[in-house]
Parts: structure tokens; C-alpha cells; sequence
């Protein structure tokens, strides 16, 4: 198993250059195929200006989100070509409510999609939409790389949170090209419960069927000494010298399978290492 069609999504030209230098390792390294869709976004509620200004305003913002398209287009274009990976990009126009039919419709058919952190300085509107798309409707595993450091490779050490949800192992499935390729691959449990099914021994069946695709595994049972869980996990990961976070990715409603959830939207906030997620 490998990934073969990797996907990003840029709408801001300062925002561009993890993504763009991710996607690029990851397409050298898998032997992939990069994708780049290049969005530029109309943030304005056109509803609220006055009478007979609407088609004035519409006219200008969208000239202006196609101007902003075009210029992370050819960013993207250059920065791909420059690093040598067979790739493919695309632009278009879309309001900000409207960015999930756009996204989704392309994450599904990526293996992986690579996104940059959606919170923190410089962070557009969007940014959020965005990773929610490609998780929730998408329903692709979604790579979210930091602002600074060396793009991901091969990880030597990934952190599997394993909590026995069908997101946790829908993202460890999804993540199998990692792991397989990994030095060693921690699985983290935190406080397992006490009549659970896994309750003599936790994470024995995840480590017993990764070992089987080749994986090395070590359990590692944590108690959840701090409020967040996502705060537990990264320290763990800063003391285990991680290069990768695996987990499952949550939404605050299953019927709208929108808007993410605390334990999702605290580790994107404080990560400092890339996580893959997937629902």
C-alpha cells in the first residue's frame, strides 16, 4: 500500500509554502502524484451592503478572489515544478460558504490531502472549511503540517492514539504507508477503561495486526494526568522524539459531520509536529 495521489488546497500565497513543500517530499518519496487545487475565496456577505450595490461589490470581490487564485496558482506551479514531482494544478473561484462542494469533490478521490495548520497568525477565514471538508465530506485522510520545520519523509517514530473508535482505526488504516515504513510505532492509550473490551490488554489487537503488515509496535498505557487529552498526547510526543501524530477526527455532530471537535481542534492548535487525521 502506498500513496499515489496527493492533494492540497492553497487560497492564500503567504500560507503556501509548508503545503507546497509536503506535498513535494511526499511525491519524491512515494513516487505520487501532486495535485494542487488553487482557490481564491470570496469572504464577503453580500446580503448586507445596501440596495443596488450588491452586483458592484460581487463584481470586484470576485475579480479580486481570481486575481489571488491566479498568483498561488503560478506560486504552486513553480514551487512544484522546481522540486521535480509529476503534478497537476487547478483554480477557481469560490464564496466561503461554498468551499466544501469544491474541496470534497477533489479530496475524495486523493489518497492523501496535505494542509497546512488551520489556526494561528496569518490564518485565513477558510483555513478551517477547508480541513473539515476534506475530512468530514471528503472522507479522505487529511495530513495537517506545521508552519515551520522539515517536511515529512518516512517517520523513524509515530504516535498512534488508540482510544478503540472506528475513527482512531480508520485513521490508522489510512495511515498504514507511515507505519509500514516506520522504525518503531507507539500506540498510546489513555486511562483504558477498566471493563472494556481491551481491558487486559490495551492495544494488544492493534499492535497484534499492525505487526502482521511488518510494524513494530510498543504500548504505551498513559493516565490522563492533565484536563486534555490533546495536551497528554503532545507531551508525550516531545518526550518520545515523534515525528508523526496518527489519530481519529471528530466532529461535535455526527448528523452534520461539520465542525471540529475539542480533542481535534486542540491538537491542531498545539501540534508541533504533523498529524494525520482521519473520520
Amino acid at each position: 500500500m502506498s500513496y499515489k495521489s496527493l492533494l492540497t488546497v492553497l487560497t492564500a500565497a503567504e500560507t503556501a509554502a509548508a503545503p507546497l513543500a509536503q506535498i513535494a517530499a511526499l511525491a519524491e518519496e512515494f513516487g505520487a502524484h501532486a495535485d494542487a487545487l488553487c482557490l481564491g475565496v470570496d469572504r464577503t456577505q453580500t446580503g448586507y451592503y445596501y440596495a443596488g450595490a450588491n452586483a458592484m461589490v460581487l463584481q470586484e470581490t470576485l475579480a479580486r478572489a481570481q486575481e489571488e487564485a491566479e498568483a498561488v496558482q503560478a506560486g504552486a506551479e513553480e514551487a512544484l515544478q522546481r522540486a521535480g514531482v509529476p503534478f497537476a494544478t487547478d483554480s477557481g473561484v469560490a464564496q466561503i460558504a461554498d468551499l466544501g462542494r469544491h474541496v470534497a469533490r477533489h479530496a475524495r478521490f486523493s489518497d492523501l490531502v496535505v494542509l497546512g495548520k488551520p489556526y494561528g497568525k496569518d490564518k485565513r477565514a477558510e483555513a478551517e472549511p477547508i480541513v473539515e471538508s476534506a475530512l468530514f465530506e471528503g472522507r479522505a485522510p487529511v495530513l495537517v503540517v506545521p508552519d515551520k520545520g522539515e517536511p515529512l519523509r518516512r517517520p523513524k517514530t509515530v504516535l498512534v492514539a488508540w482510544n478503540e473508535s472506528i475513527e482512531a482505526m480508520t485513521a490508522i488504516r489510512r495511515s498504514l504507508p507511515f507505519l509500514t515504513g516506520a522504525d518503531l510505532v507507539r500506540i498510546a492509550v489513555i486511562d483504558p477503561p477498566q471493563h472494556g473490551p481491551e481491558r487486559s490488554d490495551p492495544g494488544g489487537m492493534l499492535a497484534q495486526m499492525l505487526s502482521r503488515h511488518g510494524v513494530t509496535c510498543e504500548i504505551d498505557v498513559l493516565s490522563k494526568t492533565l484536563t486534555r487529552v490533546s495536551d497528554i498526547l503532545n507531551r508525550h510526543a516531545a518526550d518520545t522524539a515523534t515525528d508523526l501524530i496518527v489519530m481519529g477526527a471528530y466532529g461535535h455532530s455526527r448528523f452534520r459531520e461539520a465542525i471540529l471537535g475539542g480533542a481535534t481542534r486542540n491538537m491542531l492548535e498545539q501540534a508541533t509536529v504533523p498529524v494525520l487525521m482521519a473520520h
